[in-house]
């Protein structure tokens, strides 16, 4: 029921239109070369390169407004007392929230990915001289890349991108179970991530910081097992420090 609730928000129907149109003005924008210094030659690059230039901001954002909106919508309607009136606990009614909120970035970087490679596919997807961007040798590569390896490289990276952006999706509901209010909840994370953003100047503290963890899919500031530890641990502070403001909310 919840899964519903999501797909009818006009959050992700927004998201999905951008998802569709970003891949493609990738695949044919004239200014590639002059920005990266190379012109696209197989249709794993434009994975790639939609990636890398929508986990800076784009994505984080899109998470973010959805998420808030997934619980924010049923305070501005007013159904949210009539809900709890279920016979399931608070918690175990926000829980079920905050797993549609873990899973949904998920669903929108699978998304982005098979657009991608859509958009990516009149260069074809045989093998070429160059990298995917996604790698250590990086756009230029270092020889001939098999498909293969590509596709393992792009749809890997996608995976580790969808697993950084689920803190930020639960930090949004955090949020908005604060302020009770899905705009609130959207512009505090939003707040949150440019405030980590400029603390990079602190190198003692910078490995550890949520917005750090978003550029594990290319360059992990650690082992990857590392990153994925406390990305988790992220996840359920977000999540438990969640349940406990909404049990003790008054409504």
């Amino acid at each position: 029921m919840e899964f519903g609730k999501l797909a009818r928000l006009a959050s992700v129907r927004f998201s999905l239109l951008l998802l569709i149109v970003f891949p493609i003005l990738w695949a044919y924008a004239p200014g590639i070369f002059k920005v990266y210094g190379f012109y696209l030659v197989s249709g794993y690059q434009v994975p790639a390169l939609s990636l890398l230039s929508s986990m800076e901001f784009l994505l984080p954002l899109l998470i973010a407004i959805t998420a808030a909106e997934l619980l924010g919508l049923e305070m501005s309607h007013g159904t949210l007392p009539t809900v709890l009136l279920r016979p399931v606990t608070r918690s175990q009614w926000l829980l079920a929230k905050l797993l549609v909120a873990a899973v949904y970035p998920f669903a929108v970087l699978a998304v982005f990915f098979l657009i991608s490679l859509l958009a990516g596919a009149p260069y074809g997807f045989g093998s070429f001289v160059g990298g995917t961007g996604l790698g250590q040798a990086g756009l230029l590569g270092q020889g001939i890349m098999q498909p293969a390896a590509a596709l393992r490289e792009v749809a890997g990276a996608y995976i580790v991108a969808a697993y950084s952006l689920v803190p930020i999706s639960l930090l949004a509901m955090l949020f908005t179970v604060l302020f009770m209010n899905a705009a609130g909840g959207a512009l505090a994370t939003l707040s949150v991530l440019i405030f980590m953003k400029l603390l990079v100047v602190f190198p003692g503290i910078e490995p550890y910081l949520l917005t750090t963890q978003l550029d594990a899919y290319v360059k992990p500031v650690a082992h990857l097992g590392w990153v994925v530890a406390l990305i988790a641990l992220y996840c359920a502070a977000f999540a438990a420090v969640s349940v406990v403001l909404f049990e003790r909310k008054d409504f």
